[in-house]
């Protein structure tokens, strides 16, 4: 089988598209001949992103001003597109948000942001797009989690890794509620090069996370690991995959 065969032609619908993760996942699903549906906050970095994968010639790149803590923004999405493509493949569920600080900082309106996208967002990624799985019996959810969601990440990373182990048990008890036809992948990065760094207001812990950062790896990583997932053949479910750069010890 020719395994790029298998991307090609398939709908995705990826959010936090407009940077990291999201927009190098995008443009390499694109490169293989999947058509993506893009979703984010930032339009103007969608229309950018969505003009050079279209400009490219390969697959075909739509998108929509989306925020994850808003359901009916999702839903949106997902409908678009259906209308625009007629079916859906793909659910990657993306965005996310790090704000890393100790507990006892207390920074509430921090803690409920990183609810609000990471486990929120996620389940509103869920709602809008199985019934339309399971109208067409088949699908692929692919929820970014985290090597944080395996280990709490410490020091300051106790709330964050809540949201993370999160997303794995929604994951995994999505799994066994629709696994047959409908296929779910947990992908869990470790130090990825993206903005997701940038995302903590206190500043030691910032200081902390930049400096652990520095070992990064590249974000076409992680784009070339969700595509592992997403070629292999529709009886193939890869559930769930940790990936960190090799001197990463945690």
């Amino acid at each position: 089988m020719n395994l790029k065969n298998n991307i090609s032609g398939k709908v995705v619908v990826i959010t936090g598209a407009s940077s990291g993760l999201g927009e190098i996942t995008a443009r390499h699903l694109a490169s293989l001949g999947a058509n993506v549906v893009l979703g984010a906050r930032r339009e103007n970095r969608l229309q950018d992103i969505s003009n050079e994968i279209n400009q490219k010639g390969n697959g075909k790149a739509i998108f929509v001003k989306t925020d994850v803590t808003k359901k009916e923004e999702v839903q949106s999405l997902v409908d678009k597109a259906v209308t625009e493509f007629g079916k859906l493949d793909v659910m990657l569920n993306n965005a996310g948000l790090m704000s890393i600080a100790p507990m006892s900082e207390t920074k509430v309106d921090e803690w409920d942001r990183m609810i609000d996208i990471n486990v929120k967002g996620v389940l509103y990624g869920i709602a809008a797009a199985l019934p339309v799985f399971q109208k067409q019996e088949n699908g692929h959810f692919i929820n970014l989690s985290s090597v944080a969601g395996v280990k709490v990440f410490s020091p300051g990373g106790t709330v964050y890794s809540g949201t993370k182990y999160a997303v794995r048990a929604i994951s995994e008890g999505l799994r066994h509620e629709v696994g047959g036809k409908i296929r779910t992948t947990t992908i869990e990065p470790g130090a990825i090069d993206s903005e997701l760094k940038h995302g903590s207001s206190h500043k030691e812990s910032s200081d902390f996370v930049r400096e652990f950062y520095k070992s990064a790896i590249p974000s076409d990583s992680i784009a070339r690991t969700i595509a592992f997932a997403i070629e292999q053949p529709a009886d193939v479910d890869v559930n769930e995959i940790v990936i960190r750069p090799t001197v990463q010890d945690f």
